[in-house]
């Protein structure tokens, strides 16, 4: 399985659907709660090229972006296979 991590707050309705959609997938992932920690949103921007809304997903290191873009991989019928990579 791919290395995937979710960048969140605690009440951000879209971090809340792209991990439900990952769930489902059956897809463990590392999540990094950024609410109220501005060295970490920081960092998650810096690796998010200047992207500032959570959330912000990267799977194998690779920036896909937020749940909108997770859920059009889904869509494309492209998450599968970044999820199955490794």
């Amino acid at each position: 399985m791919s290395q995937i991590e979710v960048y969140t707050t605690y009440s951000c309705p879209y971090c809340h659907a792209a991990k439900d959609l990952l769930t489902r997938k059956g897809a463990a992932y590392s999540e990094i709660n950024v609410t109220g920690d501005a060295q970490a949103r920081s960092a998650m921007s810096a690796r998010a090229n200047g992207r500032t809304s959570v959330p912000q997903i990267f799977i194998d290191g690779r920036h896909v972006g937020g749940c909108d873009d997770l859920y059009a991989l889904e869509e494309a019928g492209e998450l599968d296979a970044l999820l199955a990579a490794r």
